[in-house]
């Protein structure tokens, strides 16, 4: 073998070792490649699982402020309504102190009826009285319950007796009222003491 055919094999082993060098730099480049695209794809997986607990974070949160001012808006309704209940009912233990001075008042009128002129002239004057101290009241929202010839109701009568009623069509119904009961706004302050015909 001469120099030259020597050349030429030791030319074709090193070209077949940078050939098969070249074969396994392109796999490590292809590999590489691999790798950086998975982990790319990682990052975004990991960026996309960020994203998405940020936007569960987020919802959360926001269903909890929207429960909170739901909340806060019915507290704010419900003590507005309790404020004007009582700005409505305000008076009503004074107004049901005076109830028995009414009631006074009453009977005073029913015993004064009389013939005699001084003491109708005093029935006029405690009438006059009477009449002016219900008006007032009645402006504050005071209000007689009605129990003539009315059916007996146990939200506004208390039934303090059952007589037999006169006729069929009285029974059930009221048949006299032993006191008055009243209403202030709608709200019964006091229950109508009735007998009632059974």
């Amino acid at each position: 073998m001469n120099q030259t055919e020597e050349m030429n094999v030791q030319n074709e082993e090193l070209n077949e070792q940078i050939a098969e060098e070249t074969k396994t730099n392109e796999a490590n480049v292809e590999e590489n490649n691999v790798e950086e695209s998975e982990k790319e794809l990682s990052v975004e997986e990991q960026l996309q699982q960020q994203l998405t607990a940020c936007e569960e974070k987020i919802a959360a949160q926001q269903d909890q402020i929207l429960r909170q001012m739901a909340e806060f808006d019915n507290y704010r309704k419900r003590t507005l309504k309790e404020k004007a209940e009582l700005i409505k009912n305000g008076g009503e233990k004074a107004i049901t102190s005076i109830l028995p001075v009414i009631d006074d008042l009453e009977r005073a009128l029913q015993n004064m009826k009389s013939e005699n002129e001084e003491v109708k002239a005093l029935y006029d004057g405690v009438e006059l009285i009477y009449n002016k101290f219900l008006k007032t009241l009645q402006q504050e929202g005071l209000e007689k319950i009605d129990t003539h010839e009315a059916d007996f109701n146990t939200d506004y009568h208390e039934a303090i007796a059952l007589v037999p009623a006169p006729t069929d069509e009285l029974k059930g119904k009221i048949l006299d009222c032993v006191q008055t009961g009243y209403q202030l706004n709608d709200k019964v302050i006091r229950h109508a003491k009735v007998v009632v015909g059974q």
